[in-house]
């Protein structure tokens, strides 16, 4: 319909990643933490083609040929489209890592190669192998007694072709780790010089293979596919946690998408590759770059001394609104609180949660969890509430992808104390950042409702950038009542009046308040929408803002990630910006504006994706309080002003950094320092 003011969506993505590894060669950004994003980078880079290729290739294995819904791509053109995209863009990735080493070693450490070793430290090499690597290594031969091993997602092989004494090539093939081995090697007499253990194996590969002549060798990583369709799963005579628990063993041995080496081997040899593994050639990776990035943490352990390598230390702080000393309870009984993580604390959070387990007028605590850190002190809370003798319904999404271990486990600990574990709706995902906890005063239900855009976790509390609301408010509180009865009867929502609720009342509302600004910009009236969303890819809702826009409503946009939709472009979307912040601090929260004079204002768990607006239980909430209202909108207009992160999405699809003013805005580091004072 408007095929100019598309994008494809994984190309979308692809250069939101780009904007990830900018930050890594971005000079005005802390040494150790440019590394810090080379990593981030390469682990989004790795997620990408575990999800979104897994699944355009699983597509392609269909009769019938799936287009894009708004490019009107192929399956095959996407895959090209891809590839085409991430060779440069990994070429990129080689030389801002070699610059970033090169700086580091200058700091005192120093990840050297084989070839940078003299001949003492090789003679330690090769003892250290034949005493603490060799025994440990499990070398096989490709052949007729020998087919071609399963390669496990993530891990580094070496790769090893041969010659017989007869004049037969063979490969060989060996693991380098799963953690049989410390990463980094010391070298003796050289402070902070370190060798990578798969680099020590390559390199005495002759050792082990001793009776062949060795002809050409490499480390290789395989990525497979991660995207299993769960809910094809269900079995009503199986526990839906077993169930679970077999989809995961089940992704580890999932159809390769990706073959990565780290030098070039003859082409009839990674042909043998490709075909055993189910590879074109295109989608074989060279990398001068280490192929799994685990060790940068210990890099930066080792100069954390240094602390001009680091951002400064950030703190999340108690809010200034809120008073230490007096109970959350009252606090939020006389108004409503925001939560601005991770300029605020999650703190007053938590304290909410203990005065509740302490309380003998709350009789339960219901909540939503999707992402939950490693050593959760939510859960804790919960389970202590349960043994107090407090009703806790938890829903645990298990379905929340490659975190699903750590839910599962949760989940057993939450049954083992008493709560009642939901585990979501049948064919949704639940999505929505939801608390509930219910008290009977004076014979009467009172309910304090947290709604959010960010998991109850308090690790990415710390390094998200997100917002929840906190409130007594009764109308919202008999809502979110509702709410939870529709979900603790496998119900999907049905929408609430003030709430927006996915799948069935959040997409259509969005249009209703769509259509009101559009009436106002025909009647010549102040109109404006205002969005900030990690992406956007509805093609309904990005369809009905390109009628908006065209109908003269000033619409604003903030989309950290994917973006499908092209602004600027003349007579269509002229009318549209689009800015995206990389920084710090992962952006994360979403704020939907409707209006100028008295605008609706919201925050939520949704992005503007077709799987968040009508398949998966996503809640949107209203801000009542003016106060609340203008603090959003002040903070929603203060990072459109940012000029030191931002990058603005042109007409012709590129992303481009602002222009140097002579006051910089970083908004990150403006609400940091905010916190403070």
């Amino acid at each position: 319909m408007y095929q100019n003011c598309y994008m494809n969506r994984e190309v979308s993505w692809l250069k939101f990643n780009e904007r990830v590894l900018d930050e890594a060669a971005d000079p005005a950004v802390p040494l150790c933490e440019r590394l810090g994003f080379v990593s981030i980078f390469q682990n989004n880079l790795d997620e990408f083609f575990m999800i979104r290729v897994g699944t355009i290739q699983d597509q392609m294995l269909l009769k019938d040929v799936i287009h894009d819904n708004k490019t009107n791509m192929t399956d095959r053109e996407q895959l090209q489209a891809i590839i085409d995209f991430t060779a440069p863009l990994c070429m990129k990735r080689d030389a801002i890592y070699a610059s970033i080493m090169k700086e580091i070693a200058s700091h005192g450490v120093l990840l050297v190669k084989f070839s940078d070793l003299s001949n003492e430290e090789t003679s330690y090499m090769e003892n250290y192998f034949d005493s603490e690597i060799s025994p440990l290594l499990s070398p096989m031969i490709v052949g007729k007694k020998q087919s071609f091993p399963f390669m496990a997602n993530g891990l580094i092989y070496a790769v090893v072709v041969m010659e017989t004494v007869r004049g037969k090539e063979k490969i060989g093939i060996i693991h380098c780790g799963g953690g049989l081995f410390e990463r980094m090697v010391s070298l003796p007499g050289r402070p902070g010089t370190y060798i990578l253990v798969e680099e020590v194996i390559l390199h005495f590969v002759p050792r082990i293979f001793y009776q062949y002549t060795i002809l050409g060798k490499s480390l290789v990583k395989i990525t497979r596919n991660a995207d299993i369709n769960l809910d094809s799963l269900d079995d009503e005579d199986q526990n839906y946690r077993d169930l679970m628990t077999e989809a995961i063993k089940m992704r580890k041995k999932l159809a390769a998408v990706r073959l990565e080496l780290t030098r070039e081997l003859d082409q009839t040899i990674v042909q043998a590759l490709c075909f055993n593994l189910g590879l074109r050639r295109s989608q074989v990776f060279l990398s001068n770059v280490p192929l799994n990035m685990n060790f940068v943490p210990r890099i930066r352990d080792a100069l954390r001394d240094h602390t001009e390598l680091f951002y400064q230390k950030h703190m999340p702080a108690w809010p200034s609104s809120l008073d230490r000393t007096k109970s959350m309870f009252e606090q939020v009984s006389n108004k409503d609180i925001l939560l601005h993580y991770p300029y605020d604390s999650i703190k007053p959070f938590l304290n909410l949660l203990q005065e509740a387990i302490e309380d003998e007028s709350v009789i339960s605590i219901k909540m939503t969890l999707y992402r939950l850190a490693s050593q959760s002190k939510v859960v804790e809370a919960l389970i202590e509430a349960a043994e107090n003798g407090k009703e806790i319904v938890v829903l645990v999404e298990l379905k929340a992808r490659f975190d699903e271990e750590n839910n599962i486990e949760w989940s057993r600990r939450l049954e083992n104390a008493g709560c009642q574990v939901i585990y979501g709706i049948d064919g949704v995902k639940v999505h929505s950042k939801l608390c509930l906890i219910t008290r009977r005063v004076n014979k009467k239900l009172e309910y304090i409702t947290q709604i959010g855009t960010g998991n109850f976790n308090e690790k990415t509390a710390e390094l998200y950038t997100d917002l929840a609301l906190i409130t007594s408010n009764p109308v919202l509180g008999n809502e979110m009542a509702a709410l939870f009865r529709q979900i603790g009867i496998n119900e999907v929502a049905t929408g609430q009046p003030n709430l927006l609720v996915a799948p069935c009342g959040l997409q259509n509302r969005l249009i209703e308040m769509i259509d009101e600004q559009i009436a106002l910009a025909e009647l010549k009236q102040p109109s404006y929408i205002g969005l900030k969303i990690n992406s956007i890819t509805d093609i309904i809702l990005i369809n009905k803002l390109i009628e908006a826009s065209m109908r003269g409503v000033t619409i604003e946009m903030l989309v950290r990630g994917i973006c499908c939709l092209i602004p600027g472009v003349e007579g269509v979307t002229e009318n549209i910006t689009v800015h995206s912040i990389v920084g710090r601090f992962l952006e994360h929260s979403r704020i939907y504006i409707f209006g100028i004079d008295d605008p609706k204002v919201y925050i939520g768990s949704a992005d503007w994706m077709t799987r968040n607006t009508l398949r998966r239980i996503e809640v949107a909430v209203p801000i009542f309080d003016e106060t609340l209202k203008h603090q959003l909108l002040d903070m929603f207009h203060l990072q459109l002003q940012d000029n030191v992160k931002t990058r603005i999405l042109r007409s012709d699809g590129i992303y481009e950094r602002c222009a140097p003013k002579d006051t910089p805005i970083n908004s990150q580091d403006y609400f940091s320092k905010m916190t403070y004072m």
